[in-house]
């Protein structure tokens, strides 16, 4: 009697012995594999979400896929290499199932009648493109995703396009890219229709449009896409093509963060810390900063590692000391900052700091707004390179240009920029300029930046670039202190008590 398979084995994969009850599989979520495939086991797995995804590159694919791989009539578009190369992988994967680095698990057969699909084609770009089982070679990659869109594979489409955006095998080329994402979106590729939103949400390859970056996130998680749903998560909370809504922010935080998203967890223990969409718990937020600490997100490691030192108990300065290590270790600037300035500890991170360095430097090369910010931090204190205030300040200002031009409040950095280019010219660093630095406090408070805020209250209060208004600074000041400052709380504190 043949048994039926029950809705457990949907969610699993079979590598081998097809035709044994108990074959080996492979869980389609998470890639387990079980030897000896057994119900209740594979019910369990599932049940006590074993399977989650980490996902902390915000480009990596959240949606796993079970992909087979046709090599028919399409491989005459490929050269007798390649083709060599395709069979190899062929014969690797007959036997077992093939994981690339975007979570497809992929089977191969062949199928003489087919010229219509080219996902071998891809494939074997993918293989190029990360140096698998091959050297890795980027231009090769990028012209074979060239052919590939040629015969109209979508997943190839958005894959050239992201070559474009990032220069991977060619020149870094925005416009097409964005071309090339809005025609897979319209098509319905869901990781597609997020990096379009991405686009319009950060002016790439064309104007910037909170609207549409805010409706082709919502578009792209109700299709399940996770880290769209983080993203929109944001736009609710600072008002990004919508209302202002930190409630429902918060529910979006909260259903991307229990699908394994990292940046949604913290998130989440910001919200609780600052008492963002819901009562401030600082208790709670300081379970979830652990566990995605735990899990390995640099940002709480960090921000637990804070925690920690602002309870001023020896015991904890030494906990704060350890997460600080861990994630300077990993290239978190913040940490490596931090670290520097736990001189009574004398750790040499020498090393560390020129890789971040250059990591940066490598980054900001290809424009990225976050890198820019970075590298000027770096030469504000002397990370991996010598002190250089000049270069400092250029690269704020660069990177503050952005912030001006995107008009966008859920990239950190961009604010960030305004916020220490402020800093800079606020404290004599390089040219006095009280006027500027009330200008770029101002810009960037208005975007939500909370240390901005306190600047900008400041200013009023003292009258340093502008009018003396203290009616104006205390309720910038009540501002700053409602969504969690502790040095406005402070302020307003002692104005009460006196």
């Amino acid at each position: 009697m043949v048994r039926t398979k029950g809705p457990v084995w949907e969610h699993f994969q079979i590598i081998s012995n097809n035709d044994n009850p108990h074959p080996h599989v492979r869980c389609k979520h998470c890639s387990k594999e079980f030897k000896r495939a057994i119900p209740e086991r594979m019910q369990d797995h599932l049940n006590k979400k074993k399977c989650y995804q980490e996902l902390n590159n915000t480009d990596s694919q959240s949606i796993q896929q079970n992909t087979t791989l046709v090599i028919g009539n399409s491989n005459n578009l490929l050269s007798e290499e390649e083709k060599k190369f395709l069979e190899y992988l062929l014969s690797k994967v007959l036997s077992t199932s093939f994981k690339l680095p975007n979570r497809e698990i992929v089977t191969m057969h062949m199928d003489d009648n087919s010229d219509t699909t080219f996902s071998g084609i891809r494939h074997l770009g993918h293989c190029y493109q990360h140096g698998i089982e091959t050297e890795k070679n980027e231009i090769k990659a990028f012209e074979l995703y060239k052919k590939a869109v040629e015969k109209d594979d979508i997943y190839s489409i958005y894959q050239l396009g992201y070559c474009y955006q990032h220069g991977i095998g060619t020149e870094i080329n925005e416009i097409k890219a964005f071309e090339l994402y809005k025609a897979a979106a319209y098509r319905g590729h869901v990781i597609s229709t997020y990096s379009l939103g991405k686009c319009y949400e950060n002016g790439i390859g064309t104007e910037y449009n909170a609207k549409k970056a805010f409706g082709l996130y919502e578009e792209a998680a109700n299709k399940g896409h996770i880290i769209s749903m983080h993203n929109l998560g944001q736009c609710y909370e600072n008002g990004i093509g919508t209302k202002i809504n930190e409630v429902k922010a918060l529910e979006l935080y909260k259903e991307s963060s229990n699908k394994g998203h990292l940046d949604s967890l913290y998130r989440l223990g910001e919200c609780y810390f600052y008492g963002i969409g819901t009562e401030e718990n600082k208790l709670e937020a300081l379970e979830l900063y652990k566990e995605a600490s735990n899990k390995g997100h640099l940002d709480s490691m960090y921000q637990l590692g804070c925690y920690y030192y602002g309870m001023g108990t020896e015991e904890n300065e030494i906990k704060a000391f350890e997460l600080y290590k861990k994630a300077a270790e990993k290239g978190h600037l913040d940490s490596i900052i931090q670290l520097k300035q736990c001189y009574q500890y004398r750790i040499k991170t020498e090393e560390v700091e020129i890789k971040v360095f250059e990591m940066y430097k490598a980054a900001t090369d290809k424009g990225d707004v976050i890198s820019i910010y970075n590298l000027g931090k770096c030469y504000e204190n002397g990370i991996g390179t010598e002190y250089n205030i000049i270069k400092t300040m250029e690269l704020y200002e660069k990177a503050a240009k952005k912030a001006i031009l995107f008009q966008s409040a859920s990239d950190k950095g961009h604010l960030d920029s305004l916020y220490r280019l402020g800093e800079c010219y606020f404290y004599s660093v390089g040219e006095m300029n009280a006027i500027k630095a009330f200008e770029l406090y101002k810009k960037a408070a208005d975007k939500g930046h909370l240390d901005s805020m306190y600047q900008l209250g400041q200013c009023y209060y003292f009258g340093i670039g502008t009018e003396k208004n203290v009616l104006k600074a205390i309720e910038i000041y009540k501002e700053a202190a409602d969504k969690g400052h502790i040095n406005a709380r402070t302020i307003l504190k002692n104005a009460y008590n006196n």
